[in-house]
């Protein structure tokens, strides 16, 4: 880039916790950076689930970056303990975005990330030009911001996956839309109060959903069914006390628990093919071999997220075909080989996309794939920060030891549980 490009700002796309990791760190190397945000202030999507306690504690749900930014005057939490998702906004990410809200525009959403003057066809000229974000404000506006690089850090939650196994709405699921929800319960919500309800799902999502609809108390549902796809949910539920989240091994014990007390009937190899309606106003749910489930008044669908990627269209990038991550890092991610608690590290090398100054960093650069830890894109956002800053020892030197699940193995055959067969479960890589 010409020395008119290298004097425009780093452009992040969100203000959650990646994105305003990020910002710290470029501003703490003295970069020019503005954070682009679709809603009206910092972590819209932690606010979603703010009532849901983390297995991650507090020591790793802050960044470095973060911590300097906010200074002395930030009174930082005990490091032992598990927030909620709302005392992680109100005690660090509101903090934090006061803190660098010079740089943070709200009310604008991306709408298509490009080289100036090139679509994804031209290649003359293409690595010279700076990007342009364009951004539709609220009236439907659009505004166009000039950037020296992007690291898109907009996550997965806008896009939640549908019932069906087969990637797309079942039969009746859109007309249904009104029971179905994609959002942990909170179990202090009285709308869940003595309903039948079906969760689908076997990721952690899942599993908090079903603590929140059998814990004791006037608002607990009256019926719960956990429907798999899975032969077993023996992987669902974790590893106990081989895992080194003692919080995330606790979430599967009490789903156990639950089962054995009776307050979950467990259904397996059930694949979703059709949603309808009963008299009475009950919902229906039918699998793929005619099995099903009757009678119920709302169905949580916790089958995971996908990226947004449509407004990259105009952009050239090197994505795994399945995961819809980074192909640097999708073999090591990937949930049908891999799921253990170790993912070597990586840094800015393999989140850069071919247009060079492109980075997808933060869940979203794990595509399809699950079980993303905040610590994971703190990492991420420091190396490339580094990079961008021309130091490119520190944004080499990538280090990432991430908490064992204690269950370790692919996902294999559908209807078949898997063994322990990663060739190094508890391998800590650093490059």
């Amino acid at each position: 880039m010409d020395s008119t490009t290298s004097d425009l700002p780093v452009l992040v796309l969100g203000a959650g916790p990646i994105g305003l990791a990020c910002a710290a760190e470029l501003r703490g190397r003295d970069q020019s950076v503005l954070v682009i945000e679709q809603s009206d202030r910092v972590a819209s999507t932690v606010r979603r689930w703010a009532h849901v306690r983390m297995f991650s504690p507090w020591e790793e749900l802050v960044s470095a970056a973060g911590i300097r930014q906010l200074g002395s005057q930030w009174n930082p939490p005990r490091g032992s303990l598990y927030p909620t998702g709302q005392q992680w906004v109100s005690d660090y990410l509101d903090p934090l975005g006061q803190a660098l809200s010079d740089w943070i525009r709200f009310g604008r959403r991306v709408v298509g990330v490009s080289r100036l003057d090139r679509d994804l066809l031209v290649e003359s000229g293409r690595a010279e030009q700076p990007y342009v974000i364009h951004a539709r404000h609220s009236d439907g506006s659009i505004e166009r911001i000039l950037a020296r690089a992007v690291v898109d850090t907009t996550g997965t939650w806008q896009r939640p996956a549908p019932l069906g196994s087969e990637g797309y709405p079942v039969a009746g699921e859109l007309d249904h839309a009104d029971r179905i929800v994609h959002t942990m319960p909170d179990p202090a919500d009285p709308s869940w109060a003595r309903q039948k309800v079906a969760v689908l799902g076997s990721g952690a999502s899942a599993l908090t959903s079903l603590v929140a609809l059998t814990r004791q108390g006037e608002h607990a549902a009256s019926s719960v069914l956990w429907a798999v796809r899975r032969g077993s949910v023996d992987q669902a539920l974790g590893g106990g006390e081989n895992d080194e989240l003692p919080a995330r091994a606790a979430l599967g014990d009490k789903v156990r628990r639950a089962i054995a007390d009776g307050r979950i009937t467990v259904v397996t190899r059930f694949r979703t093919a059709t949603v309808r309606s009963e008299t009475g106003g009950k919902a229906t749910l039918e699998s793929s071999d005619g099995e099903v489930i009757e009678g119920l008044d709302r169905i949580v669908c916790a089958t995971g997220f996908r990226p947004d990627l449509s407004f990259l269209s105009e952009v050239r990038l090197d994505l795994d075909r399945q995961l819809e991550a980074p192909a640097g890092i999708a073999a090591d991610i990937d949930p049908n080989w891999h799921s253990c608690g170790s993912v070597p590290a990586h840094g800015y090398q393999a989140l850069e996309q071919p247009d060079a100054g492109l980075f997808i960093a933060g869940i979203k650069s794990y595509g399809r794939a699950p079980s993303f830890l905040a610590m994971t894109g703190f990492e991420q956002v420091r190396s490339i920060a580094a990079y961008l800053a021309g130091d490119l020892q520190a944004a080499q030197s990538v280090q990432l030891h991430l908490p064992e699940t204690g269950v370790c193995g692919g996902s294999g055959d559908f209807d078949v549980e898997p063994k322990a067969s990663c060739n190094t479960p508890n391998e800590r890589v650093s490059l």
